[in-house]
C-alpha cells in the first residue's frame, strides 16, 4: 500500500465529537528568551507556555532543501502566513554520509545555525531528528552504510540488531550536546522533540520507541517529548511514549478530539497536514496541486488546536538524497523526483503562492495583531543562447577508478558492500567464446545500460516506464531480459553493466534497498555459457563532487553512450533559475560543482532548481552526464519549475 492511501486510510478512523477547548490564546510568537517554559496542562488538554494555554501554528521546511542564503527568508515567509513555529527534519544520513565522520557546519548541515535564525525571527521550533524520518528522503535518513551488514535489521531495538541502535546513539551523542543549549528551557527556541517517526505505520516494539526516547534523557534532554502517527496506528499499536504529546499525521480538529479520547492524559495535534504531495517519476503531473485544507485549518483555529503543515516549504533534494515508496517487497518502485516543491503554499523557488495568501488571510482574520508584510520574492532570469548548448568533453568509460578484485562469487555485490552510498557502479566481466544470447538480472537496483564490446545492447529500468520510451531506447524491466547481439569476428567479449541507484526507499518494510546489481545476472540461450555470469570487476563511480574535479576530459569512442556534456555561459548578473533539460533523456546535472539533482525524460519534471548563490558574474560551468545521448541537446534557464 503507498503511503498516501495508508495515511488517508488512517484520516477516516471513525472520531468522536470534537472536545471543548477552553480559552484558546493565539500568541503571535514573541522571540522566546531564558526562562522560558513549556508543558502540558496536567488534564491533557493544551500545551502551556510560561503556564499559559499556546496554540502552535507550524510550518515544516528542512534546511537540507533549502539553500542556506535563503534560510533566513523562509522563515520569514513562515511567519508572515501567521506561523509561530518552524518544524524541521534532521536527516542523519546527510549528517553522517561516512562511518564515525559527522558534519555539522558544511552546506545545508549546520541545523544550529538554521534554528538560532528561527529565534532571531521569533519563531519557536519542533525538531524532529529520527533517528528515522521518512520525508521522501534517501532510506528515510538512515544511512546507507548500514546496508553493508547483510542481515541488518532497521528500525528496532538494540536486543533485536546489535548495529541499527548503535549508529543511532553514537550520531545522537554528537548531535544532542549541539541541541541541548538550544531547548526552550535552556533559553533557546526548541519546544519538543519529536522521537522516531511514524513507527506506528512500521512496527509495534515497544522497546525500540523507548530506547530512542532514553538515548534523549541519557545525554542529558529529558523533553518535552513527542511521536508522530496516524490516530489508527497509535491506537493499534501504542508506539506513543510515556508523557509524550501525540502529533496525527492527516489530522484535523475530529481527528485531534478522538485521540484525546484515546489517550486523555497529553496533548494531541495535527503534526502532519498535508497542504500538497510528493510526486514520483513518471506520475502524469506534479502531485497535491488542488489540495485545500482551508476547512481543518479552520477547524483548528475555531478550537485554538495546535497543527503543523506538512511541507509549508517544501524545497528541493538536491544530489542523490530523493528517495523512494514501493511495496513492502520492493515491488511498485517509485522513486522520487528531484524537485520536492510538494505543491506546498511556498514554491520551491520561495514564491508565495495561492494557498500560501489564502490560508494567511484565514489565519489573519483570528490573530490580534497584523501579520507582517510578506518577503519580496527572490529575482528570478531566463536564458536561451548559444552558450547554453553543453558540448561532449569526456567519457565515464575513460574516466573509471581502478577496478576492485575480480569477484570470482556467484553473485557480484551491491555498492554499499562496497563502501559507496550513491551513484553508480559499473559490472565488468569477461565472456570466452560468447557467440549472441540474452542478458537476464535478479533485482537491479535501478536503472541500468548494457553493453557487449562497447555497442549498447539495451536497459533496465526497475521504475516503470512508458511504452514509448521504453521502445526508442530498447529498455526492459528491472530483470529483463536483454536481448545481446553477437560480437563481430570475436572470440571473447566484454559485458558492461552500468547501474545508477536511484532513491532507496522511505517508507514501508523495505528500506534495506540496496543498489547495483543486487543478486546475480545470467546468460540465456548463450551455449556453454547459459547460466549464472561469475568473473566480475567492479569499478565504484560515486559521481560526487570530488569525482567531477577529477574528471579527465577526452572521449576514446563518441558514439558510445555514458558521456559527459559541458557549456560555460557568461552572466553578467545571477538570479535563481531552472535549468530546463527538456529534450534529453536520463541523467545528472552539475552547476559549477553542484549537484542539482537528477533529470529524466518520463517526467513530469524537466527543470532543475537553480539557486542564484550557486552562480557568478562571469564563467559558469554546466556539466551534465547522461545515460544515453551521445549528441547534445540544447539546455535554456527557466524561471519555474514548470
Amino acid at each position: 500500500m503507498d503511503r498516501r492511501r495508508f495515511l488517508i486510510l488512517s484520516a477516516l478512523t471513525p472520531v468522536a465529537a470534537m472536545a471543548a477547548t477552553a480559552n484558546p490564546v493565539f500568541a503571535a510568537g514573541s522571540a522566546p528568551a531564558s526562562g522560558h517554559s513549556f508543558g502540558f496542562a496536567p488534564d491533557g488538554s493544551a500545551f502551556l507556555l510560561d503556564g499559559q494555554p499556546f496554540q502552535i501554528r507550524s510550518g515544516e521546511m528542512h534546511p537540507a532543501r533549502i539553500p542556506v542564503e535563503y534560510w533566513r527568508h523562509r522563515i520569514r515567509m513562515a511567519k508572515a502566513m501567521g506561523m509561530n513555529t518552524v518544524s524541521l527534519y534532521v536527516m542523519w544520513n546527510y549528517i553522517e554520509e561516512r562511518p564515525g565522520v559527522y558534519d555539522f557546519t558544511t552546506d545545508r548541515r549546520n541545523v544550529e545555525s538554521f534554528v538560532k535564525l528561527c529565534q532571531d525571527e521569533g519563531m519557536w521550533v519542533l525538531l524532529r531528528p529520527g533517528p528515522y524520518v521518512c520525508g521522501e528522503w534517501d532510506l528515510g535518513g538512515i544511512p546507507p552504510y548500514l546496508l553493508s551488514y547483510p542481515d541488518i535489521r532497521l528500525r528496532v531495538s538494540s536486543a533485536l540488531d546489535p548495529h541499527y541502535m548503535a549508529a543511532a546513539t553514537r550520531f545522537y551523542e554528537q548531535l544532542i550536546p549541539r541541541i541541548k543549549p538550544l531547548m526552550v528551557a535552556n533559553g533557546g527556541p526548541i519546544l519538543m522533540v519529536q522521537i522516531e517517526n511514524e513507527y506506528g505505520s512500521y512496527g509495534n516494539e515497544q522497546a525500540y520507541v523507548q530506547e530512542v526516547r532514553q538515548v534523549w534523557i541519557d545525554n542529558g534532554i529529558d523533553g518535552p517529548f513527542y511521536t508522530e502517527d496516524g490516530l489508527g496506528q497509535v491506537e493499534g499499536n501504542h508506539t506513543n511514549v510515556p508523557g509524550g504529546a501525540i502529533a496525527l499525521s492527516g489530522g484535523d480538529a475530529g481527528t485531534i478530539a478522538a485521540c484525546r479520547t484515546a489517550f486523555p492524559s497529553v496533548p494531541a495535534f495535527g503534526g502532519e497536514v498535508y497542504p500538497g504531495w510528493l510526486t514520483h517519476w513518471g506520475d502524469g503531473t506534479f502531485q497535491g496541486q488542488n489540495y485545500d485544507v482551508s476547512g481543518a485549518l479552520k477547524g483548528f483555529m475555531d478550537g485554538g488546536l495546535s497543527f503543523n503543515l506538512y511541507m509549508l516549504h517544501g524545497g528541493t533534494s538536491f544530489g542523490y538524497f530523493a528517495g523512494a515508496n514501493a511495496n513492502d517487497d520492493g515491488s511498485n518502485y517509485q522513486p522520487d523526483i528531484t524537485s520536492y516543491d510538494y505543491s506546498a503554499p511556498i514554491t520551491e523557488q520561495g514564491v508565495a503562492s495561492d494557498k500560501y495568501n489564502r490560508y494567511r488571510d484565514l489565519i489573519a482574520g483570528y490573530l490580534p495583531d497584523p501579520l507582517p508584510a510578506v518577503p519580496a520574492p527572490i529575482p528570478t532570469m531566463t536564458r536561451s543562447s548559444d552558450d547554453l548548448l553543453p558540448q561532449p568533453v569526456a567519457s565515464v568509460w575513460d574516466n573509471l577508478p581502478p577496478a576492485l578484485p575480480v569477484n570470482q562469487t556467484v553473485n557480484p555485490q551491491p555498492m554499499e558492500m562496497y563502501g559507496q552510498s550513491g551513484g553508480f557502479v559499473l559490472y565488468h566481466a569477461v565472456l570466452d567464446g560468447f557467440t549472441g544470447g540474452r542478458l537476464s538480472a535478479d533485482e537491479v537496483h535501478d536503472y541500468a545500460t548494457v553493453f557487449v564490446n562497447g555497442t549498447y545492447q539495451g536497459g533496465l529500468s526497475r521504475p516503470a516506464v512508458p511504452q514509448d520510451v521504453a521502445t526508442a531506447l530498447n529498455l526492459s524491466g528491472g530483470t529483463g531480459p536483454v536481448a545481446l547481439q553477437t560480437p563481430a569476428a570475436s572470440e571473447q567479449a566484454t559485458l558492461d553493466v552500468l547501474v545508477e541507484g536511484m532513491g532507496r526507499i522511505n517508507f514501508g518494510h523495505g528500506l534495506v534497498d540496496r543498489k547495483g546489481i543486487t543478486q546475480s545476472v545470467a546468460l540465456e540461450d548463450a551455449g556453454a555459457l547459459s547460466g549464472t555470469v561469475i568473473g566480475w570487476q567492479v569499478f565504484l563511480l560515486p559521481m560526487d563532487e570530488a569525482f567531477l574535479q577529477r574528471l579527465r576530459h577526452g572521449i576514446t569512442d563518441p558514439t558510445r553512450p555514458g558521456l559527459f556534456f559541458q557549456c560555460t555561459p557568461h552572466l553578467t548578473t545571477v538570479a535563481d533559475t531552472y535549468v530546463d533539460l527538456s529534450g534529453w533523456t536520463k541523467g545528472i546535472v552539475w552547476v559549477n560543482g553542484h549537484n542539482l539533482g537528477r533529470y529524466w525524460q518520463i517526467g513530469p519534471q524537466h527543470r532543475l532548481y537553480c539557486p542564484a548563490s550557486w552562480l557568478r558574474a562571469g564563467r559558469n560551468e554546466i556539466v551534465v552526464f547522461d545515460h544515453h545521448l551521445t549528441d547534445p541537446k540544447p539546455i535554456s534557464f527557466a524561471s519555474t519549475l514548470a
